[in-house]
């Protein structure tokens, strides 16, 4: 239940907005049409502006020159500051300086350099085509042409002076690299001299010892390889010992067939081999086809065989002494290693500590040297790609001359001034509404005057028994004469005074249909026009308002001389009368308390027309000798402090206000006073049941008796 609770107060709320809307939309109209125009007229006034743009491909340095290390990519300096520290550039005091020099612009606009100069600062503008390396360089000025040379000349100002800070940054890069380079060749050479000193002391065997470890990298290397080529040798050793005794016990096809595998054996070993076997096939071919032995082609084969055979054995033989040769060969080196290795560990302690001197010195003269190497290479990189044209503003889209203006934008202030003008026509409409505080709704009413509400009028009802048939408005006057008759707590309270707090609210209408309304009932009912002040109920009836209430106060007539009947069954009328000088003079009388006791006791209904309570005492006095006080208070008129001032007045002379009558409503616009009225024509009598009016011919009738009821008929006495 909580949610939709939630959305009906939502949905609520935003009928209460949509009803200040309805309510104010003149004013929002107004504000619309006023801020509309004046977005027009400043349109229209404003200068016609026309826009030139170059778009311009920026590219970073290509290279940083760096003594050491690396080099530094140009993508490297592509940080999210790039672009916004080039716009800066573009637009900034020697740029421009040097746009206002080329084009002469100080005698062209007639101006002096620094208004100038102030001037392009205002119409210069440039922004990256996002997600790209493009900048546009845009200009607007009030003359095309001048947009478009001052485009360009903005364009080739930057690019001039980008590769001028590029060119002047690579020559200071160069210049730091030539002093790093002759301070690196002073330190190569120092590194040289040192390193010839101590080889110019050493004796002539650490010189050799030194030249023969300085090839393998220091004496802990120099020995490592000793010991691993030992034992190599040894290995070596081994291996043709166990070959040498392998072979030994082989006969001769054996030794054959394995010295033809062996990887040590000679190439006519290998090559005859192959050959042997093809021959010895062929051989075995022919005497399976069952040639003799002493066939011719058998004993040439066969001498063949041989004698590849006996090649094949001298082959062996030398197999078996390359196999001692090597073995000779190998004992020899491991000899040769075993006495250099000794002499290596057999070195003094000096001549240790002389020989890893000349070693640290070798090596620092080859990592000194190594590097200035590379940055002799450097530099002559640099030297070459320096000379070389460096594109680093790529123009894509040269400016041209506008044909139309881009300012003012029309279309834009226009939907601007309308967006704005009905904002701000909303925003004065709910102010308007926050700082008024007029009735607008029952709730105010009931609230303020802690009093019920009788009846909702709405606006344009016009005097019922004047229309045509049965109108619909006439129920909204039902719903008030039954609430009256609901709400007065004493039966016997039939004198009924309407009052309202200023004038023109429509207490006398509201006051002359109520009557018709409840003349219609059955109720006998008596109008007294009490308005001393601006009389109106004789004109409801075309009545002439010469003798009347004033007349009966101040002089010894009679009821029946100032009573009139009405066109109306059951209505009668009492006219004002002659205007006298002072009418609550004439109110607060004893003969005015008696005439409403006299004529309470002879109308079921006695109603009460008076002048508005707020602004003289007449109505204050009528209040206190009725019975009950009805307040008229006209919808969205008087602020609710006015009305509890009403209020007050009728309490303060000991008035019963019985309740309010919400009058002129416009329940087109005030929608929820809809459910007031949405039913009143739905329920209206259709045309066969609607009689025709009476025509207005009012006479003068004899006052009824006391307690007796009229049946309605015009030339009855009552």
């Amino acid at each position: 239940m909580q949610p939709q609770n939630s959305q009906s107060e939502a949905a609520l709320h935003a009928v209460d907005y949509w009803q200040v809307v309805k309510n104010r939309y003149g004013v929002i109209l107004m504000t619309l049409l006023l801020v509309f125009m004046t977005a027009a007229v400043i349109t229209y006034v404003m200068p016609k502006k026309y826009e030139s743009t170059a778009v311009v491909q920026v590219k970073p340095s290509t290279k940083t020159i760096q003594v050491f290390g690396n080099e530094t990519v140009g993508a490297a300096q592509m940080t999210p500051q790039f672009f916004a520290t080039e716009f800066e550039v573009i637009r900034s005091q020697l740029t421009l300086k040097v746009v206002v020099q080329q084009l002469g612009l100080v005698s062209r606009w007639g101006m002096t350099e620094e208004e100038a100069l102030g001037t392009l600062r205002a119409i210069v503008d440039a922004q990256n085509i996002r997600g790209t390396d493009l900048i546009t360089i845009s200009v607007k000025h009030t003359g095309p042409v001048d947009a478009r040379d001052v485009a360009k000349e903005v364009y080739e100002a930057y690019k001039t002076r980008r590769e001028s800070k590029e060119s002047e940054a690579a020559e200071s890069g160069l210049k730091e690299l030539e002093k790093a380079l002759q301070s690196q060749s002073d330190v190569v050479e120092e590194k040289r001299k040192q390193r010839d000193n101590l080889l110019r002391r050493a004796p002539q065997t650490i010189v050799d010892n030194y030249l023969k470890m300085n090839a393998v990298g220091g004496t802990e290397s120099m020995k490592a390889k000793l010991e691993g080529e030992l034992q190599e040798a040894q290995s070596a050793i081994g291996m043709i010992d166990a070959k040498i005794a392998s072979i030994s016990p082989l006969t001769s096809e054996e030794l054959i067939r394995q010295a033809a595998n062996d990887e040590l054996a000679g190439g006519d070993l290998k090559t005859l081999y192959p050959e042997y076997q093809e021959q010895q096939r062929l051989l075995d071919g022919m005497k399976v086809q069952g040639l003799g032995r002493n066939h011719p082609t058998v004993k040439a084969q066969a001498q063949s065989v041989e004698s590849i055979y006996k090649q094949l054995l001298a082959s062996c033989i030398s197999f078996k002494d390359s196999l001692k040769l090597k073995r000779e060969q190998r004992v020899a080196e491991h000899a040769e290693l075993k006495k250099r290795l000794s002499e290596l560990t057999e070195l003094s302690v000096n001549e240790r500590v002389l020989l890893y001197g000349l070693t640290a010195a070798q090596n620092d003269f080859e990592t000194t040297q190594g590097m200035l190497d590379k940055m002799k290479e450097r530099l002559s990189t640099e030297r070459i790609n320096i000379k070389q044209p460096k594109n680093l503003i790529e123009l894509h889209e040269e400016p041209l001359v506008s044909q139309y203006p881009v300012s003012p934008n029309v279309t834009l202030n226009l939907i601007l001034g309308a967006v704005v003008g009905l904002i701000f026509g909303i925003g004065i409409a709910f102010f308007l509404e926050y700082l008024d505080t007029s009735v607008k709704t029952l709730e105010d009413v009931e609230r303020y005057l802690q009093v019920p509400v009788l009846a909702v009028i709405p606006k344009e009802v016009g005097i019922l028994h004047k229309q045509s048939g049965m109108s619909p408005d006439a129920e909204a006057y039902r719903i008030l004469r039954t609430n009256i008759e609901f709400n007065r707590k004493n039966p016997e309270d039939n004198s009924l005074t309407v009052v309202s707090g200023g004038a023109g609210e429509g207490k006398s209408t509201t006051l002359v249909n109520l009557a018709y309304i409840c003349a219609q009932g059955g109720y006998t009912t008596l109008m007294i026009d009490a308005d001393l002040r601006r009389p109106r109920l004789h004109t409801f009836f075309d009545i002439n308002n010469s003798v009347g209430l004033t007349n009966y106060l101040t002089t010894e007539l009679m009821l029946e001389d100032v009573i009139l009947q009405t066109p109306v069954d059951n209505l009668f009328f009492m006219p004002s009368g002659i205007l006298p000088a002072d009418a609550a003079g004439i109110l607060n009388s004893r003969r005015m308390s008696e005439l409403i006791q006299d004529v309470k006791q002879r109308f079921d209904l006695v109603l009460v027309d008076s002048p508005p309570i707020l602004g003289v005492s007449d109505a204050s006095v009528l209040a206190s000798e009725v019975d009950l006080t009805m307040i008229v208070v006209q919808h969205r008129k008087l602020p609710r402090n006015m009305l509890l001032r009403v209020k007050q007045s009728v309490e303060n002379v000991g008035g019963n206000v019985i309740g309010v009558v919400l009058n002129n409503v416009d329940v087109r616009s005030d929608s929820q006073y809809q459910y007031y009225t949405s039913y009143y024509t739905y329920y209206a009598p259709a045309e066969s049941q609607m009689s025709a009016p009476q025509a207005p011919t009012p006479s003068r009738v004899s006052t009824p008796t006391p307690n007796t009821k009229p049946s309605g008929s015009n030339d009855q006495l009552y």
